[in-house]
Protein backbone atom coordinates (compact mmCIF):
# COMPACT_ATOMS: atom_id res chain seq x y z
CA UNK A 1 0.00 0.00 0.00
CA UNK A 2 2.75 2.23 0.51
CA UNK A 3 4.35 1.85 -2.44
CA UNK A 4 1.44 2.59 -4.62
CA UNK A 5 1.32 6.19 -2.61
CA UNK A 6 4.15 6.89 -3.03
CA UNK A 7 3.70 6.11 -6.73
CA UNK A 8 0.99 8.91 -7.02
CA UNK A 9 1.38 11.67 -9.54
CA UNK A 10 0.23 14.11 -6.83
CA UNK A 11 3.16 16.33 -5.13
CA UNK A 12 0.09 17.44 -3.29
CA UNK A 13 -3.10 15.93 -2.82
CA UNK A 14 -5.46 17.57 -0.01
CA UNK A 15 -8.92 16.23 0.78
CA UNK A 16 -11.59 17.39 2.77
CA UNK A 17 -9.40 19.63 4.90
CA UNK A 18 -11.31 21.51 7.18
CA UNK A 19 -10.43 24.47 9.85
CA UNK A 20 -12.47 25.71 12.55
CA UNK A 21 -11.43 27.93 15.45
CA UNK A 22 -13.16 28.38 18.45
CA UNK A 23 -17.02 27.38 17.86
CA UNK A 24 -18.06 29.39 14.76
CA UNK A 25 -15.18 30.77 12.78
CA UNK A 26 -15.08 28.28 9.85
CA UNK A 27 -11.22 29.36 8.14
CA UNK A 28 -11.44 26.04 5.82
CA UNK A 29 -14.54 24.11 4.92
CA UNK A 30 -13.82 21.25 3.22
CA UNK A 31 -10.52 22.18 0.96
CA UNK A 32 -9.80 20.05 -2.28
CA UNK A 33 -7.03 20.53 -4.62
CA UNK A 34 -4.70 18.38 -6.29
CA UNK A 35 -0.85 19.90 -7.57
CA UNK A 36 1.11 18.05 -9.98
CA UNK A 37 4.70 17.25 -9.33
CA UNK A 38 7.21 19.21 -11.31
CA UNK A 39 4.69 22.17 -11.69
CA UNK A 40 4.07 25.59 -10.07
CA UNK A 41 0.99 25.63 -8.27
CA UNK A 42 -0.96 29.05 -7.51
CA UNK A 43 -3.13 29.64 -4.21
CA UNK A 44 -5.23 32.88 -5.19
CA UNK A 45 -8.26 34.40 -3.03
CA UNK A 46 -8.96 38.33 -1.04
CA UNK A 47 -7.93 38.26 2.51
CA UNK A 48 -9.70 35.91 5.06
CA UNK A 49 -10.00 33.17 2.30
CA UNK A 50 -7.77 30.63 4.20
CA UNK A 51 -5.13 30.88 2.43
CA UNK A 52 -2.59 30.89 5.30
CA UNK A 53 -4.40 28.76 7.11
CA UNK A 54 -3.78 25.91 4.53
CA UNK A 55 -0.55 26.86 3.86
CA UNK A 56 0.20 26.40 7.75
CA UNK A 57 -1.81 23.10 7.64
CA UNK A 58 0.25 21.90 5.12
CA UNK A 59 3.07 22.59 6.86
CA UNK A 60 2.26 21.42 10.10
CA UNK A 61 2.24 24.62 11.58
CA UNK A 62 -1.48 24.27 11.95
CA UNK A 63 -3.41 21.22 13.57
CA UNK A 64 -6.62 20.55 10.92
CA UNK A 65 -10.00 20.20 12.75
CA UNK A 66 -10.20 17.64 9.99
CA UNK A 67 -7.80 16.19 7.10
CA UNK A 68 -6.91 13.74 4.39
CA UNK A 69 -4.76 13.22 1.56
CA UNK A 70 -0.86 13.01 1.00
CA UNK A 71 1.82 15.53 0.83
CA UNK A 72 5.19 14.38 -1.50
CA UNK A 73 3.49 11.03 -1.10
CA UNK A 74 3.13 10.12 2.73
CA UNK A 75 -0.17 11.35 4.93
CA UNK A 76 0.37 15.33 6.18
CA UNK A 77 2.85 15.62 8.75
CA UNK A 78 5.13 12.38 7.65
CA UNK A 79 7.85 13.20 9.17
CA UNK A 80 10.29 11.85 6.58
CA UNK A 81 8.82 14.17 4.56
CA UNK A 82 8.44 17.33 6.15
CA UNK A 83 12.80 17.41 5.52
CA UNK A 84 11.68 17.69 2.06
CA UNK A 85 9.66 20.22 2.05
CA UNK A 86 11.20 24.09 1.95
CA UNK A 87 8.91 26.50 3.30
CA UNK A 88 8.62 30.64 3.58
CA UNK A 89 6.23 31.79 5.80
CA UNK A 90 4.50 35.14 5.33
CA UNK A 91 6.19 37.63 7.82
CA UNK A 92 9.11 35.58 9.04
CA UNK A 93 11.70 36.65 11.43
CA UNK A 94 14.56 35.68 12.13
CA UNK A 95 17.35 36.24 15.10
CA UNK A 96 18.49 39.34 14.69
CA UNK A 97 22.16 38.65 16.21
CA UNK A 98 22.99 35.72 13.36
CA UNK A 99 24.62 36.40 10.09
CA UNK A 100 22.65 35.24 6.97
CA UNK A 101 25.03 32.32 6.01
CA UNK A 102 24.71 31.54 9.95
CA UNK A 103 21.33 31.44 9.63
CA UNK A 104 20.97 29.05 6.46
CA UNK A 105 23.70 26.75 8.64
CA UNK A 106 20.81 27.10 11.18
CA UNK A 107 17.63 26.14 9.16
CA UNK A 108 19.81 23.47 7.36
CA UNK A 109 20.99 21.49 10.47
CA UNK A 110 17.47 21.62 11.67
CA UNK A 111 16.38 19.92 8.42
CA UNK A 112 19.66 17.04 9.26
CA UNK A 113 21.11 18.28 6.23
CA UNK A 114 25.11 17.36 6.54
CA UNK A 115 27.40 19.85 7.75
CA UNK A 116 29.76 20.14 4.58
CA UNK A 117 26.58 19.66 2.13
CA UNK A 118 24.53 23.22 4.40
CA UNK A 119 27.78 25.31 4.00
CA UNK A 120 28.23 24.45 0.90
CA UNK A 121 24.31 25.52 0.09
CA UNK A 122 24.80 28.30 2.07
CA UNK A 123 27.31 30.29 0.02
CA UNK A 124 25.55 28.49 -3.36
CA UNK A 125 22.29 29.84 -2.20
CA UNK A 126 22.87 33.26 -0.75
CA UNK A 127 24.62 34.47 -4.25
CA UNK A 128 21.83 33.20 -6.22
CA UNK A 129 19.58 35.68 -4.24
CA UNK A 130 21.98 38.31 -5.10
CA UNK A 131 22.83 38.26 -1.50
CA UNK A 132 26.76 37.50 -1.08
CA UNK A 133 27.82 41.05 -0.07
CA UNK A 134 26.06 40.74 3.14
CA UNK A 135 26.94 36.51 3.69
CA UNK A 136 28.80 37.60 6.85
CA UNK A 137 26.61 40.67 7.94
CA UNK A 138 23.93 40.31 10.74
CA UNK A 139 20.38 40.27 9.71
CA UNK A 140 19.64 42.88 12.10
CA UNK A 141 20.99 45.05 9.73
CA UNK A 142 18.96 43.70 6.59
CA UNK A 143 16.45 45.80 4.72
CA UNK A 144 12.91 44.38 4.40
CA UNK A 145 13.85 42.98 0.42
CA UNK A 146 17.06 41.44 1.71
CA UNK A 147 15.02 39.54 4.56
CA UNK A 148 12.54 38.03 1.89
CA UNK A 149 15.83 37.05 -0.52
CA UNK A 150 17.49 35.46 2.70
CA UNK A 151 13.90 33.64 3.43
CA UNK A 152 13.82 32.40 -0.08
CA UNK A 153 17.42 30.66 0.43
CA UNK A 154 16.32 29.55 4.06
CA UNK A 155 13.24 27.58 1.92
CA UNK A 156 15.90 26.36 -0.14
CA UNK A 157 18.85 25.18 1.94
CA UNK A 158 17.48 21.14 2.00
CA UNK A 159 17.15 20.85 -1.82
CA UNK A 160 13.82 20.40 -1.11
CA UNK A 161 10.91 18.60 -3.69
CA UNK A 162 8.08 20.62 -2.20
CA UNK A 163 8.38 24.15 -2.20
CA UNK A 164 5.88 26.50 -0.38
CA UNK A 165 6.31 29.53 -0.50
CA UNK A 166 4.01 32.49 0.88
CA UNK A 167 3.66 35.92 -0.22
CA UNK A 168 7.05 35.41 -1.45
CA UNK A 169 7.48 38.89 -3.41
CA UNK A 170 6.22 40.78 -0.67
CA UNK A 171 9.02 43.87 -0.01
CA UNK A 172 10.86 43.31 -3.06
CA UNK A 173 11.40 45.79 -5.67
CA UNK A 174 10.39 44.56 -9.46
CA UNK A 175 14.26 43.72 -10.07
CA UNK A 176 13.66 41.08 -7.23
CA UNK A 177 10.01 40.06 -8.39
CA UNK A 178 11.54 39.43 -11.74
CA UNK A 179 14.54 37.63 -10.05
CA UNK A 180 12.26 35.33 -8.10
CA UNK A 181 10.28 34.91 -11.30
CA UNK A 182 13.09 33.56 -12.77
CA UNK A 183 14.46 31.60 -9.48
CA UNK A 184 11.15 29.62 -9.60
CA UNK A 185 11.13 28.95 -13.51
CA UNK A 186 14.69 27.43 -12.82
CA UNK A 187 13.42 25.56 -10.13
CA UNK A 188 10.81 24.10 -11.96
CA UNK A 189 12.71 22.68 -14.58
CA UNK A 190 14.86 20.68 -12.17
CA UNK A 191 11.95 19.13 -11.08
CA UNK A 192 10.74 20.94 -7.52
CA UNK A 193 7.37 21.06 -7.21
CA UNK A 194 6.28 24.72 -6.30
CA UNK A 195 3.32 25.76 -3.98
CA UNK A 196 2.70 29.46 -4.35
CA UNK A 197 0.32 31.93 -2.30
CA UNK A 198 0.27 35.20 -3.39
CA UNK A 199 -2.10 38.34 -4.09
CA UNK A 200 0.23 39.14 -6.99
CA UNK A 201 -2.46 38.04 -10.14
CA UNK A 202 0.35 39.45 -12.31
CA UNK A 203 3.61 37.36 -10.94
CA UNK A 204 0.89 34.23 -10.86
CA UNK A 205 -0.27 34.66 -14.62
CA UNK A 206 3.83 34.94 -15.44
CA UNK A 207 4.87 31.51 -13.74
CA UNK A 208 2.44 29.05 -12.77
CA UNK A 209 0.88 26.18 -14.32
CA UNK A 210 -2.28 25.84 -12.54
CA UNK A 211 -3.89 27.79 -10.05
CA UNK A 212 -6.64 27.13 -7.36
CA UNK A 213 -9.17 30.58 -5.92
CA UNK A 214 -9.81 30.11 -2.28
CA UNK A 215 -13.10 31.84 -1.32
CA UNK A 216 -14.54 31.86 2.19
CA UNK A 217 -12.81 28.40 2.84
CA UNK A 218 -14.03 26.76 -0.31
CA UNK A 219 -11.96 26.50 -3.72
CA UNK A 220 -14.02 28.39 -6.21
CA UNK A 221 -12.22 27.97 -8.91
CA UNK A 222 -9.48 25.82 -10.08
CA UNK A 223 -7.31 24.69 -13.38
CA UNK A 224 -5.00 25.95 -15.78
CA UNK A 225 -4.58 29.65 -16.61
CA UNK A 226 -5.27 28.62 -19.90
CA UNK A 227 -8.84 26.88 -18.75
CA UNK A 228 -9.69 29.55 -16.17
CA UNK A 229 -9.32 33.18 -19.19
CA UNK A 230 -10.16 31.17 -22.52
CA UNK A 231 -13.53 32.43 -22.32
CA UNK A 232 -14.48 35.93 -24.41
CA UNK A 233 -15.79 38.14 -22.04
CA UNK A 234 -16.48 41.37 -24.71
CA UNK A 235 -15.18 42.89 -28.34
CA UNK A 236 -13.84 45.85 -28.75
CA UNK A 237 -14.53 47.46 -32.14
CA UNK A 238 -12.13 50.49 -33.17
CA UNK A 239 -13.41 52.89 -36.00
CA UNK A 240 -12.67 56.06 -37.45
CA UNK A 241 -15.40 58.73 -35.80
CA UNK A 242 -18.91 58.14 -37.27
CA UNK A 243 -20.32 56.06 -34.80
CA UNK A 244 -22.16 58.31 -32.37
CA UNK A 245 -24.08 59.31 -34.17
CA UNK A 246 -25.77 55.30 -34.43
CA UNK A 247 -25.94 55.51 -30.60
CA UNK A 248 -29.21 54.57 -30.39
CA UNK A 249 -28.71 51.68 -33.20
CA UNK A 250 -26.20 50.63 -31.31
CA UNK A 251 -28.05 50.54 -27.77
CA UNK A 252 -30.49 47.80 -29.39
CA UNK A 253 -27.95 45.98 -30.63
CA UNK A 254 -26.46 45.27 -26.89
CA UNK A 255 -23.45 47.80 -27.77
CA UNK A 256 -22.21 50.83 -26.37
CA UNK A 257 -19.78 53.80 -27.71
CA UNK A 258 -17.07 55.50 -25.73
CA UNK A 259 -15.52 57.91 -28.29
CA UNK A 260 -13.86 55.94 -31.30
CA UNK A 261 -14.74 52.67 -29.56
CA UNK A 262 -17.59 50.15 -29.79
CA UNK A 263 -17.93 47.54 -26.98
CA UNK A 264 -20.11 44.53 -27.00
CA UNK A 265 -20.48 42.65 -24.19
CA UNK A 266 -21.17 39.33 -25.69
CA UNK A 267 -19.01 36.04 -26.34
CA UNK A 268 -21.19 35.75 -30.13
CA UNK A 269 -19.19 36.29 -32.74
CA UNK A 270 -22.48 36.03 -34.58
CA UNK A 271 -23.97 39.39 -32.86
CA UNK A 272 -20.51 41.09 -33.14
CA UNK A 273 -21.37 40.60 -37.21
CA UNK A 274 -24.13 42.06 -37.12
CA UNK A 275 -22.81 45.08 -35.16
CA UNK A 276 -20.43 45.81 -37.80
CA UNK A 277 -22.29 45.50 -40.25
CA UNK A 278 -24.61 48.22 -39.21
CA UNK A 279 -21.04 50.14 -38.81
CA UNK A 280 -20.35 49.96 -42.43
CA UNK A 281 -23.51 49.88 -43.62
CA UNK A 282 -23.76 53.89 -42.45
CA UNK A 283 -20.08 53.99 -43.75
CA UNK A 284 -18.04 53.87 -40.41
CA UNK A 285 -14.47 53.03 -40.86
CA UNK A 286 -13.41 50.10 -39.26
CA UNK A 287 -10.18 49.95 -37.95
CA UNK A 288 -9.93 46.37 -35.82
CA UNK A 289 -12.31 44.50 -33.69
CA UNK A 290 -10.34 42.92 -30.77
CA UNK A 291 -11.87 40.27 -28.68
CA UNK A 292 -10.77 40.80 -24.32
CA UNK A 293 -10.56 37.48 -22.55
CA UNK A 294 -10.80 36.99 -19.51
CA UNK A 295 -7.84 37.97 -17.15
CA UNK A 296 -7.25 36.70 -13.59
CA UNK A 297 -8.27 39.11 -12.08
CA UNK A 298 -11.92 38.67 -13.69
CA UNK A 299 -11.61 35.04 -12.47
CA UNK A 300 -11.02 36.32 -8.89
CA UNK A 301 -13.70 38.88 -9.10
CA UNK A 302 -16.25 36.29 -10.31
CA UNK A 303 -15.31 33.71 -7.57
CA UNK A 304 -16.04 36.25 -4.65
CA UNK A 305 -19.63 36.89 -6.51
CA UNK A 306 -19.02 40.79 -7.72
CA UNK A 307 -20.11 41.44 -11.04
CA UNK A 308 -17.05 42.29 -14.16
CA UNK A 309 -18.64 46.00 -15.16
CA UNK A 310 -20.58 45.73 -18.37
CA UNK A 311 -19.94 41.64 -18.90
CA UNK A 312 -22.69 40.05 -18.51
CA UNK A 313 -21.29 36.43 -16.93
CA UNK A 314 -22.40 33.43 -16.24
CA UNK A 315 -20.81 30.99 -13.20
CA UNK A 316 -18.02 29.05 -14.46
CA UNK A 317 -17.93 25.48 -13.63
CA UNK A 318 -15.65 24.32 -11.10
CA UNK A 319 -13.40 21.26 -12.14
CA UNK A 320 -14.58 18.04 -10.46
CA UNK A 321 -11.50 16.14 -8.50
CA UNK A 322 -9.98 13.68 -9.93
Amino acid sequence: MVGLTEMTNWAVDLIEVRKTYGRRIQALRGVNIQVGRGEIFGLLGPNGAGKTTLVKIMTTVVRPTQAAGTILGRPIGHRGKLGRVGYLPENHRYPPYLTGVQLLDYYGALAKVPQGRRRENARRLLDRVSMTQWADTRIDKYSKGMMQRLGLAQALINDPELLVLDEPTDGLDPVGRRDVRELLVELKRAGTTIFLNSHLLSEVERVCDRVSILVEGLVARQGTLRELTERTVEYRITVSGGAEALRGKLAIAGATVEGSVVTLSTPDLGRVNEVVDLLRAAGVLIEAVEPRRFSLEDILVQAMGRPLGRAALGPAATPPRV
